[in-house]
């Protein structure tokens, strides 16, 4: 889609503003070239003595009142247009947003925060410019320009309008170059800007690592360079759009030479009167406005051009994964993976030929070396991205047959690296219960094993937790996410219960707050009929005292205390991903991924009998931890 069919289309929607304001102009533009001539008249009357007294305070009294119109014409129909093109402005940032927010990581690793940034604030800007300013202008530029012409030609003398108008096509080529080197300028200030945008970005979202290294005179000498680098190309864009004024300026005043000396024998022949030659000045004068608007609309045009250019690759952007499924909910039921495999581009495989069963009620533990594909299972499982070969089955349905909306609320997910939002602990734990009572923010809370820590803060829950949580330490934002995922599941007490994800979620805490988190966890995943999260101890402290137990022995009494608190219930689904093997030592299926394969299957006991990579791994933990 082009510029010109983007504003085509706004502008059908937005008949009626446009329509409105194109009358106002329409008013505005009758009265202006109708006082010149009532000058010119008022002149010769006064000249020829016919004008005076009651008659000349009429007319005056009538410029007046022309005036007064006009000014609240123009107020009337700059409100009309500018509110359309904000709206705009509004419906492109709305877009923009919820396109973004259905792209997948692909399209993040390609694109930058700080251009998205700059895209959806300095690029809509001129798109919205255009819309507005640009068609007003251009819309009362060409309406004086016609009635002004009109006017000359047709109302005064038509051979002093042709000599008048010689200049202009001389002009109109000059505005071809111009506007050539505007749009070339304005793409060069729009990329600069994105480059700076996203160089904040990043400075201010990693100012612990550059004051730890102590790179803040390098990253001040790169922000100089790249705000020099963006001050030049807008420089370079506003002196390719200051180059309109001289021409325009060169253009009247030869216009008004040449009507000067044309007039003025015209007067001497009796040909013209004074009067007229005064008007046919004065339309000329009137010039000036159509000819500024022709070099502003030609600038706000290269300029959204450009910005458009921009833009439209975002917005046609297909989303990563399609939502063309069916099914409006997620009913109890086993997960699958058949066979499936997956890599990044170009790379070797992430993961080959995978397959296993998770039951009901089930936990699934997944562990295997750095970079053996354990986060790329958990992605193609919440459908951030889409097998190669082989298929996932939820329910007895492939994943695509589910809405996305509906699929990914089946899953209570914590990732390895959790995100907070700049708001209070609070409300970030109750992100997806927003309406969730203090009591039921608490208890998850304390299954987290976070209250105490929470509690230490002046503010308590209502403590603001700064940009990407950064008032809390890694362990906390870890145990934060886990209370917040813990909840989500509570959302659903009326619902088959969703399937919660742990990919390697505790890898920040220290053993004995993991063994008091999976304790409690266990009571979690057999919660009540009615949705209530169960856990081991509701006022556990979070001090990590039992870090000498072993962890095995707690998510063993985590396990049994749970059962006998829910008795017959549901059980919930729980995948675990961790480095850590005390996390899935308790879990009915353990697999081990290495280099994308499944090579080891079991349970904990079992694999240990394999004496193979789980179990050397087991040891070695095991060993590391005695030495503590």
């Amino acid at each position: 889609m082009s510029l010109l069919q983007l504003i085509r289309g706004f502008v059908r929607r937005h008949w009626r503003a446009y329509m409105l304001a194109g009358l106002m102009l329409f008013g505005v533009a009758l009265l202006t070239v109708w006082l010149p001539r009532k000058v010119g008249q008022m002149i010769d009357g006064l000249a020829g003595g016919s004008l005076g007294g009651a008659a000349l305070a009429h007319d005056v009294a009538l410029l007046v009142a022309a005036g007064v119109v006009i000014y609240l014409l123009r107020a009337g129909w700059r409100l009309q247009l500018f509110a359309a093109a904000y709206r705009l402005g509004f419906e492109l940032r709305t877009r923009l947003y919820e396109r973004l927010t259905l792209q997948g990581p692909r399209f993040y690793q390609r694109r930058k925060t700080g251009d998205l940034m700059a895209r959806a604030t300095n690029d809509v800007d001129a798109v919205e410019l255009t819309a507005g300013e640009a068609f007003l202008a251009g819309f009362d530029g060409t309406l004086t320009l016609v009635l002004v012409v009109a006017m000359m030609t047709l109302g005064l003398d038509w051979r002093l309008a042709l000599v008048a108008l010689l200049p202009f096509p001389l002009m109109a080529l000059a505005f071809w170059v111009i506007s050539r080197g505007v749009h070339d300028g304005w793409k060069r200030s729009l990329d600069r800007f994105a480059e700076m945008n996203e160089h904040v970005q990043e400075t201010v979202s990693g100012v612990r690592t550059v004051r730890a290294l102590g790179l803040e005179a390098r990253a001040a000498a790169d922000f100089g360079r790249k705000a020099g680098a963006a001050a030049a190309a807008n420089f370079d864009a506003q002196r390719w759009e200051a180059a309109y004024e001289p021409a325009v300026g060169l253009t009247l005043t030869t216009a008004t030479v040449l009507t000067l000396a044309m007039g003025g024998w015209l007067v001497q022949r009796g040909e013209l009167t004074v009067g007229e030659l005064t008007a046919f000045t004065m339309y000329l004068g009137q010039l000036i406005w159509p000819a500024f608007a022709a070099g502003w609309v030609m600038s706000l045009i290269e300029r959204g051009k450009a910005a458009w250019a921009r833009l439209d690759p975002i917005l046609r952007e297909p989303p990563a994964i399609d939502d063309r499924g069916t099914l409006e909910s997620v009913p109890r039921g086993p997960l699958e993976l058949r066979e499936v495999s997956f890599a990044y581009g170009t790379a070797a495989a992430a993961l080959r030929d995978v397959s296993v069963t998770v039951q009901p009620g089930t936990t699934l533990g997944v562990v295997g070396p750095t970079g053996a594909g354990k986060s790329t299972l958990v992605q193609l499982l919440l459908r951030h991205h889409a097998p190669q070969h082989g298929q996932i089955r939820l329910a007895g349905a492939p994943l695509p047959e589910y809405r996305l909306a509906a699929l990914r609320a089946a899953f209570a997910w914590v990732p390895q690296e959790p995100f907070l939002f700049s708001a209070s602990i609070a409300e970030n734990i109750a992100l997806a219960r927003p309406e969730a009572s203090r009591a039921e923010i608490e208890r998850v809370a304390r299954l987290a094993a976070v209250h105490e820590d929470i509690l230490r803060f002046p503010l308590g829950y209502e403590t603001p937790v700064g940009e990407r949580g950064v008032t809390l330490s890694g362990g906390q934002r870890q145990r934060v996410a886990i209370a917040r995922a813990l909840l989500a599941q509570g959302a659903r007490a009326g619902e088959d219960a969703p399937i919660l994800l742990l990919d390697d979620a505790l890898s920040a805490v220290d053993t004995g707050t993991e063994a008091q988190i999976l304790t409690h966890l266990r009571g979690a995943l057999r919660g009540g009929a009615g949705g209530r999260l169960v856990g081991g101890s509701d006022g556990g402290s979070d001090g990590g005292s039992g870090a000498g137990k072993d962890a095995r022995s707690h998510v063993g009494e985590g396990a049994s205390a749970g059962a006998r608190a829910a008795g017959t219930a549901t059980r919930r689904t729980a995948i675990v991903v961790s480095h850590r093997l005390s996390a899935v030592s308790d879990a009915e299926q353990i697999i081990v991924l290495q280099d994308g394969r499944v090579t080891e299957r079991g349970t904990h006991d079992e694999l240990l009998r394999l004496d193979g990579w789980y179990a050397a791994q087991w040891r070695y933990q095991q060993l590391e931890e005695s030495l503590r």
